[in-house]
Order: structure tokens, then C-alpha cells, then sequence
């Protein structure tokens, strides 16, 4: 009998491992963003494009990489990269970056606190230092070359513990490009999944 409920008990762990190793496979990106076509963004479906680039970015090498972390999400969205035939340019720009809790940081203390006088009551604490928080920021910006207006404006931001801005930026322009050319009027929370 005591064999039979460690059998059980043994199947039911090891079922629980494989759920929750199912579930660790991927990991959700909780991005917040805000897109703002103009009135004539519905034409910009299937669009050609190409990359514009500040001065500031021409001899930049993460330039180079945030653009080709946004071309799979442009493709998703249904525009298609010609830089000799475009009708869109494309300014792309990422920033990344660490937050740390300066209050985080590893404090003792002592303190007395009594209430009259019959209690005292002594505490020692230690705080530890928490772990980073990493923002992430994306924006795409979309000029009409013929015109020179912009048509179309987005962005997507996170926060979060990771610090492998090679997979988050990708999640963070998809999100930025949902619904595109008409997205809701309004900010918005959109959630991406990726592998961990």
C-alpha cells in the first residue's frame, strides 16, 4: 500500500515537471504601445520601402541591427523592403537600457520602538539589492517620399527582468506593427510570445 502511494505520489511530481517545463518554454512580452496612422494610412498596405537613417545613426552599428530587427516585422505587416523603388521611408530607432533600485541596495538597521512603558521591540534588517530592470523602447516613423509628410508613427515599450535585447527588440517591433495601417485610437497593451 505505502509502495502504491509513492507510485502515485512519484507520478503526480513527475507530471507536474513536465506542466511546468511546458509552460517555462516560452515567455510573454508585455509591450505598451501607441500607434497613430495618418488619414491616409489605409493606402500604405503592400508598400515599398526603405530605411532613412539620422546623422547621428549613419555610423552606427546598432543602427544597422535595429533595422534588420524591424525588416521581419515590416515583411509580417505587409510592406515590402525596394530602396530603389520606395514610396516609404523608415526611420527605425531602439534604445535599451538598466534600471537598478538605488533603495535596493544591501542596508542594516537597528531600531527601538516602544509603545509607553511596558513594550520595547528591537529589529535588524538587511535588504538586498534587487535584480535589474531593463526598458526597451522601439519606434518606427513612416514618411511618404513623394510628399515628405509622415503617414504613419508607432511605438512599443517594456520593462522587464531580461537582458537579451537580441530577442526582445524583434517582439517589440511586431508589437509595434500589430493592426497595422489601422490600429485601434487609442494606447494599448499587445502581448508577443517568445522562446525563452
Amino acid at each position: 500500500m505505502n509502495r502504491l502511494k509513492f507510485n502515485i505520489s512519484a507520478g503526480l511530481c513527475l507530471l507536474g515537471l513536465l506542466f511546468l517545463s511546458g509552460c517555462s518554454s516560452v515567455r510573454l512580452i508585455d509591450s505598451q504601445v501607441q500607434s497613430v496612422p495618418a488619414a491616409s494610412a489605409a493606402a500604405l498596405q503592400g508598400s515599398r520601402y526603405r530605411f532613412e537613417r539620422l546623422p547621428s545613426q549613419i555610423s552606427n552599428p546598432a543602427a544597422g541591427l535595429a533595422e534588420q530587427q524591424a525588416q521581419a516585422a515590416l515583411s509580417m505587416a505587409g510592406l515590402v523592403r525596394d530602396d530603389a523603388g520606395a514610396q516609404l521611408s523608415i526611420l527605425v530607432q531602439a534604445r535599451t537600457g538598466a534600471v537598478v533600485d538605488t533603495w535596493g541596495r544591501p542596508a542594516f538597521g537597528f531600531g527601538l520602538h516602544g509603545y509607553g512603558h511596558r513594550s520595547m521591540v528591537t529589529g535588524w534588517g538587511m535588504r538586498f539589492t534587487p535584480p535589474p530592470l531593463y526598458q526597451y523602447e522601439v519606434s518606427l516613423l513612416m514618411r511618404d517620399l513623394r510628399s515628405g509628410l509622415v503617414v504613419y508613427e508607432t511605438q512599443a515599450a517594456h520593462n522587464g527582468p531580461w537582458s537579451d535585447a537580441e530577442k526582445i527588440i524583434p517582439a517589440l517591433m511586431t508589437a509595434a506593427l500589430k493592426d497595422f495601417p489601422n490600429p485601434p485610437a487609442r494606447n494599448r497593451q499587445v502581448n508577443i510570445e517568445i522562446a525563452r
